[in-house]
C-alpha cells in the first residue's frame, strides 16, 4: 500500500493520507487519518495510592506501529519507514516537542507529581476528583504546564461525566492527535499546542454550537478569574 507524506494540517492535525477508513470523523474529514503523536509507556504506580490517583494507562507506544505501520511504502531499495516520508513538523508532534520544551526531569521538577502524569504520562484523573469541574466563575482555564490559555469560562457546561468539559477551545490553543490506547476504539486526544501537554479527549456527544465534548482534566489545567475593571 503506497502512503503519502506524513504532515501536519493548517489546524494543528497530524496527518497522512490512506484509500479507507471507518471512522465517521475521519471520512467526514476527506479521509485524513490523523496518526497519533507521541507513545508514552505504561503508568506504573510505585504505590499502592497511585491508584487512586489516575487509571492505569494502557502503553501507546507498541500501538503506534498500528498508523505508522500504513505510511510505510515499498521502495526500490525495500521499505521505507514512515519517518522518511514525514514532515519536520509531524515528527515534533510525533516527539512531543512543542515550541515550549523541557527534559522529562525538567518537567518533574516544574509541575506537581500528579499534573506531570496527566500532562507527560496521560494519566487520566478519577471523575469529580477536581475542584475544576464545580468551577463557574468567568475566566480563563490556562495549561498547568506551561501556561497557554486554552479555554474560556464561558465555552464551560455542566456534561455530568465528572470531568471539566467545554464545547470549544481558543483558537489554535490545542491540537487533536488519534489515540489507539484502548484497540478497536479510537479516540482523539486533546493537547496544549505550545507544551504537547495531554489534557484530555473530544468527543461528539457535546451541544450546540459545536457539537462537539472537549472533556479535560482538571489536573492538566489552572483557572485564572476574569479581573475586574
Amino acid at each position: 500500500m503506497s502512503a503519502v507524506p506524513l504532515k501536519v494540517s493548517s489546524t494543528g492535525c497530524v496527518a497522512f493520507y490512506a484509500p479507507k477508513l471507518t471512522s465517521k470523523r475521519a471520512q467526514r474529514r476527506a479521509d485524513i487519518v490523523r496518526t497519533r503523536a507521541e507513545c508514552d509507556d505504561v503508568t506504573k504506580p510505585s504505590e499502592a495510592s497511585s491508584m487512586d490517583d489516575s487509571r492505569r494507562t494502557l502503553s501507546r507506544r507498541p500501538l503506534i506501529v498500528l498508523p505508522l505501520a500504513m505510511a510505510s511504502a515499498s521502495t526500490a531499495r525495500g521499505t521505507a519507514h514512515a519517518s522518511e516520508f514525514a514532515t519536520p513538523e509531524a515528527m515534533a508532534v510525533l516527539e512531543r516537542k512543542g515550541p515550549i520544551a523541557y527534559s522529562d526531569e525538567e518537567w518533574k521538577q516544574r509541575l506537581e507529581p500528579f499534573s506531570y502524569k496527566v500532562l507527560r504520562k496521560e494519566a487520566t484523573e478519577r471523575p469529580f476528583s477536581s475542584e475544576l469541574n464545580k468551577e463557574k466563575r468567568v475566566g480563563t482555564f490556562l495549561c498547568a504546564g506551561c501556561g497557554t490559555p486554552l479555554f474560556d469560562s464561558r465555552a464551560k457546561y455542566d456534561s455530568g461525566t465528572g470531568w471539566p468539559s467545554f464545547y470549544e477551545p481558543l483558537p489554535g490553543a490545542v491540537m487533536e492527535v488519534p489515540d489507539f490506547s484502548i484497540m478497536f476504539l479510537p479516540r482523539s486526544e486533546i493537547r496544549c499546542k505550545a507544551c504537547q501537554g495531554h489534557l484530555g479527549h473530544v468527543f461528539e456527544d457535546g451541544p450546540p454550537p459545536t457539537g462537539l465534548r472537549y472533556c479535560m482534566n482538571g489536573a492538566a489545567m489552572r483557572f485564572e478569574p476574569e479581573q475586574s475593571a
